[in-house]
């Protein structure tokens, strides 16, 4: 495939993977891609996964038509990036690979060598002649590995942009860019928007006509769309308005609520609701329409004094990402003590700017009235409109004198009453006063 007169792409397609990093399914494969730049001097940039070995050289070669390539430029030291090194520096004894000081580092740990006779070391600003093309170098670091180097070729205006604007899928299927591609930032580049806003700014003040990234399309038109989609991700705001519901259910009732939640924000108008049973679902396209939409529920079960473990994987990836600047709503299930909206709000403490909508959506077994009315108030909380005022219930003389709950945080057991006696026993699992905990 040529590029441009002088670059063509030596990559391969990869159908035999079930599991990308060992986590995330490609049903259209993977792309590990790499280049050669012609000029009087020749550059490969990057290698390919280790199994491609023998497709990939054979692609050099037909590329080459004969000649010898001069430099092996790293820029990332990844393994599907990285593995073919120590080979192809054995196959081409006079080559000159050409990184960073952190790869060469990684080089030592994975091949027993760090070339230290046969390479050049180079950082921010630093540049490659080839003849007519000149490789400028910018350092990334932690986008989404710290030794990480972009390439910038002047002449054909080309970013070599290393895992950034790559996307999961092999080249030979057709489908849109940004599902599969924003999946696959989320999930390996997602921790680090701080990282790509910075690379983002050093971005800017090149000209740049074409991406190249070591996953997915080489990126030739509208790069306007996908410079920007980068800056929404990385930044951590909502690319459109909508809300995704997340949940888990073990009998079916709280799924009936979050049923009966999805269809009363489509009844009052919410532009996009999307629902995911968290236990029979994709997690990482979970993850991915998190990040993707402003407003985000969170819908589960009381499970072992804890949360449902479903759920609890789904927020420690939304945390491990850095989740933040959402509007978000609860709705908790648990047949005596139910203790998951507290559970799921703590866990989610370290997570910025999160708005949380009243009320919280509190189900004890199954769904009752009053329960369909939280259900109402949410909905019109998520839609931003006004919640009417219900007539209290009960008699104000009786609210004044409710007791409280306590929880035991081992068996669950409540007990209810307006302070937990300091000899009290937990009767289930004989625990004393000090294992329990009020239920706000």
């Amino acid at each position: 495939m040529k590029i441009t007169n002088d670059i063509l792409y030596i990559g391969v397609n990869d159908h035999d993977i079930d599991l990308f990093e060992g986590q995330y399914d490609v049903p259209n494969g993977m792309a590990y891609n790499s280049y050669a730049i012609l000029d009087e001097k020749i550059a490969i940039m990057d290698t390919v996964d280790i199994r491609f070995f023998d497709e990939w050289t054979e692609n050099i070669r037909a590329a080459l038509n004969g000649r010898t390539p001069d430099y092996l430029v790293v820029q990332h030291m990844e393994p599907d990036h990285s593995a073919n090194i120590h080979r192809f520096m054995q196959a081409y004894p006079s080559v000159t690979v050409v990184s960073s000081t952190k790869a060469f580092a990684m080089m030592k740990n994975f091949f027993g060598t760090d070339y230290a006779d046969r390479r050049i070391v180079v950082g921010e600003g630093d540049t490659l002649p080839l003849g007519k093309h000149t490789l400028t170098f910018v350092t990334a670091p932690m986008v989404h590995w710290p030794e990480v180097i972009v390439t910038y070729d002047s002449t054909d205006k080309v970013l070599f942009s290393a895992d950034g604007f790559g996307k999961f899928g092999a080249l030979d299927v057709e489908e849109a860019w940004a599902c599969e591609a924003r999946r696959y930032y989320f999930g390996i580049v997602g921790k680090y928007g701080q990282q790509v806003q910075s690379l983002l700014k050093k971005a800017a003040k090149l000209d740049i006509r074409k991406i190249c990234p070591l996953h997915g399309p080489i990126l030739t038109e509208n790069l306007s769309c996908y410079l920007k989609l980068y800056d929404i991700w990385s930044s951590y705001k909502p690319e459109n308005e909508g809300v995704m519901i997340a949940y888990t259910s073990v009998y079916g009732n709280t799924k009936k609520a979050v049923e009966l939640l999805a269809e009363t924000l489509e009844k009052n108008g919410c532009p996009k609701v999307t629902v995911c049973d968290l236990a029979r679902s994709d997690i990482h396209e979970a993850v991915e329409d998190a990040f993707r939409y402003d407003r985000l529920v969170l819908a589960t079960t009381t499970y072992n004094a804890e949360i449902f473990p479903y759920m609890r994987e789904f927020i420690n990836k939304l945390t491990e990402r850095n989740f933040q600047n959402r509007t978000v709503g609860l709705m908790e299930n648990g047949s005596w003590a139910p203790m998951a909206a507290k559970v799921m709000k703590g866990m989610l403490e370290k997570c910025k700017n999160l708005t949380y909508l009243d009320p919280v959506v509190t189900i004890q077994s199954a769904m009752n009235d009053a329960n369909r009315q939280q259900i109402a108030d949410l909905a019109a909380a998520l839609c931003g409109l006004k919640v009417e005022a219900d007539e209290p219930t009960a008699p104000a003389e009786e609210a004044q004198t409710a007791g409280k709950k306590y929880a035991c945080k081992i068996c669950g057991y409540v007990y209810e009453g307006q302070s937990l006696p300091e000899d009290f026993t937990c009767p289930l699992c004989k625990r004393p006063a000090s294992f329990f905990e009020e239920i706000q």
